[in-house]
């Protein structure tokens, strides 16, 4: 018996582009699922979530949690906004950067903060807040919980050396991410640590990432509002 052939996530990514291109799967219809496929090409699920991943940031397929993945009815050039490494974002700009971790500790998060994160009741999460700075000037508060379940290896990491948001970047994949973004006024404690006034405009990014039905984070970035700019290329 002849052993499965084992493929990349480009040529996974490649061969269901072409099958899309050739009307294989028509508009609106569902593709195989992930653990079909991997099946199929004889490769891990990870390596298949991946090439998936790329057609949906590209517009070619749309993921939605507990649906499957359908071939997008109208490919589109919609914006799409992706988890970009801070540290690469100042350094890139001249600027120096380095953070520091206000606090962190393991506790059984509030009840709407345990509904985000899809625990079940009186289980633990992972709490940090950071402070990033450019050029010495506090340029983002990240207030972070993590679903210590979905990460392996993050009690272990100390976070001396990278950010949480940079080590989960590269240690755990993700299968899909929400971004919520809106203009606040800054509260007392989140003023003194940006250097701000109390009640001078925020600028906030909310972001949750899943990986299946579960949760893996949930972040909320605290910019001042008079010296962020976020960029998208579509």
């Amino acid at each position: 018996m002849s052993q499965p052939r084992q493929s990349s996530f480009q040529k996974i990514h490649d061969d269901l582009l072409d099958k899309i291109k050739s009307r294989h799967w028509q508009p609106g219809e569902t593709i195989p699922g992930e653990e079909a496929l991997a099946v199929e090409y004889g490769c891990s699920r990870m390596t298949v979530n991946r090439a998936i991943r790329e057609l949906a940031d590209k517009g070619i397929v749309e993921r939605r949690r507990k649906a499957g993945t359908r071939v997008a009815s109208r490919p589109d050039r919609s914006a799409k906004i992706s988890i970009s490494v801070l540290r690469r974002e100042i350094e890139a700009r001249g600027a120096s950067y380095r953070y520091v971790i206000l606090d962190r500790e393991e506790v059984v998060p509030p009840e709407g903060m345990r509904a985000k994160l899809s625990l079940k009741k009186g289980e633990p999460a992972l709490h940090i807040r950071c402070l990033h700075f450019s050029d010495e000037h506090p340029y983002q508060f990240e207030d972070r919980w993590i679903n210590p379940a979905c990460v392996p290896g993050i009690r272990e990491q100390d976070f001396e050396t990278i950010n949480p948001n940079e080590w989960l970047i590269e240690a755990v994949p993700f299968a899909e991410a929400e971004h919520v973004f809106s203009a606040q006024l800054a509260d007392e404690q989140t003023a003194e640590l940006l250097g701000i006034a109390s009640g001078a405009p925020l600028f906030v990014i909310e972001r949750r990432t899943w990986l299946g039905d579960d949760t893996i984070t949930t972040v909320k970035l605290c910019h001042p509002g008079d010296s962020f700019k976020l960029f998208s290329r579509s």
